[in-house]
């Protein structure tokens, strides 16, 4: 699907996509996720402004399993988290292709909503994958994961990095 087709706010034009944004799909639709080989890791986050650790976790998140599902949260999303005014930097659009043309990642999408909580059981992961600072008991929909035998977990962070730290820096030089 061209990357217009289903973003919001996307831009229609007539150019040929990069191959990695056919990785992109629509929340509105699953018929993508019985294509996906199983086992079925999901992940989800801003990944606004990627950096190392984002993409170390990525890449162990995709060792887990034979696919790998990273759900973006829509721009909208991201504001009601409180990361500041002018966050996300990047826009739904740009997070969703650059996050595509990693090579850890199967598949990409996005929710609208506070947290993944709907589109979690709709994929029906059979690992569910949050950053070393949650803790599994905290993790959104690891109680349905668990219930029909799946696994939960919370991969310890391998590099100090963090965005906000990252764009604190850049708006300090």
């Amino acid at each position: 699907m061209p990357l217009a087709a289903g973003v919001p706010g996307a831009q229609a034009e007539n150019v040929v996509q990069p191959q990695f944004e056919a990785k992109i799909h629509d929340p509105r639709s699953l018929e993508w996720v019985g294509d996906l080989q199983r086992p079925l890791v999901f992940t989800n986050g801003v990944f606004d402004v990627l950096h190392r650790g984002h993409v170390t976790y990525l890449a162990e998140s995709r060792a887990l399993g034979a696919s790998l599902v990273v759900a973006l949260n829509s721009d909208s999303s991201v504001k009601r988290l409180g990361k500041g005014p002018d966050r996300p930097v990047n826009s739904l659009e740009d997070r969703l292709a650059v996050t595509a043309a990693l090579e850890s990642v199967t598949l990409v999408t996005w929710f609208e909503e506070d947290t993944p909580l709907s589109l979690i059981h709709k994929c029906r992961p059979d690992v569910l994958v949050k950053g070393g600072d949650w803790r599994v008991e905290e993790i959104v929909g690891a109680e349905g994961v668990l219930a029909r035998g799946g696994e939960v977990r919370s991969i310890a962070f391998q590099f100090a990095r963090s965005t906000t730290a990252l764009l604190s820096r850049i708006r300090k030089s």
